[in-house]
């Protein structure tokens, strides 16, 4: 069917109405969070700087886990062993 064609029902509707509502609910707190950190002295800049650091933070996170991972099945161990060998915490 072609969705001009596509005609929800009553609960499919409630639904995406229910989903459209949560979604401005986020959108709200989003824009409120953004003028409270503004408030604190935070500059837009800033913010996407941070964020984009968190960003390259976590993609070497990741592939820092993924070579221990390797690194625990050539060696025939969990993960988790190899933590004190590296000075890692778990909840690193």
């Amino acid at each position: 069917p072609s969705p001009s064609s596509f005609q929800p029902n009553g609960d499919t509707e409630a639904a995406l109405r229910c989903e459209i509502e949560e979604l401005k609910r986020k959108d709200l707190a989003l824009d409120q969070e953004i003028a409270q950190l503004l408030s604190e002295g935070y500059s837009l800049e800033e913010l996407e700087k941070h964020i984009s650091l968190l960003h390259e933070y976590n993609e070497i996170k990741d592939a820092g886990q993924m070579l221990l991972g390797k690194l625990a099945v050539i060696r025939g161990v969990t993960t988790k062993q190899l933590y004190p060998e590296y000075d890692l915490e778990l909840s690193d």
